[in-house]
């Protein structure tokens, strides 16, 4: 019989981030050029008239956002680099503990490590919200009434997989599932 459960969590390093601060990156390169060459009087395109772009207002404009958009894209980037966000579920029996470990920004609480007995743990919750922001999350609710989220940020998993996953918890250290109708 298996003693110890541990899911992996996915942080930052998903594609969806991947492809955001590429498209945010080459976006905003291309505004600060423009904005560059308004102000230097260099013609970006030999075949358009753009003697009626200006660097007061629109190049400004263009340039400021530019920067900005490189300053998110590089946040989106270092938040990459860092893994933000990822870590691992681990249930062990044989230890009697579950452990929760995310990584986080660098400083004193980069890593956030939360260990609880097993006989702490009241139920595992499942909490789904539908709407325009839909939440389909799964909570590791203690007797003194903490609810510490299991589950990945980012795109809603289906009903099916969150259900599934629940009930695989709440089986393996023997509590009871809430939030099921």
């Amino acid at each position: 019989m298996e003693k110890i459960k541990k899911d992996k969590i996915l942080g930052s390093r998903r594609f969806s981030n991947y492809w955001w601060a590429t498209i945010i990156l080459l976006g905003s390169t291309s505004f600060f050029l423009i904005g560059i060459c308004s102000y230097l009087n260099i013609k970006i395109n030999p075949l358009s008239n753009s003697d009626n772009f200006l660097f007061i207002p629109q190049g400004a404009v263009m340039t400021f956002y530019g920067i900005t958009g490189m300053l998110i894209s590089l946040f989106i980037w270092y938040t990459i680099l860092l893994d933000v966000g990822s870590g691992y579920n681990e249930f062990n029996k044989s230890t009697g503990i579950v452990t929760i470990f995310r990584l986080g920004f660098p400083g004193k609480n980069r890593i956030l490590k939360l260990e609880y007995k097993i006989q702490e743990v009241s139920s595992i919750k499942i909490n789904i919200q539908e709407g325009v922001s839909p939440k389909r999350e799964i909570y590791l609710k203690t007797k003194d009434r903490r609810e510490i989220p299991l589950t990945k940020v980012g795109s809603p998993i289906n009903l099916s997989e969150i259900e599934k996953q629940a009930r695989e918890i709440s089986a393996f250290i023997n509590v009871n599932l809430e939030g099921l109708k």
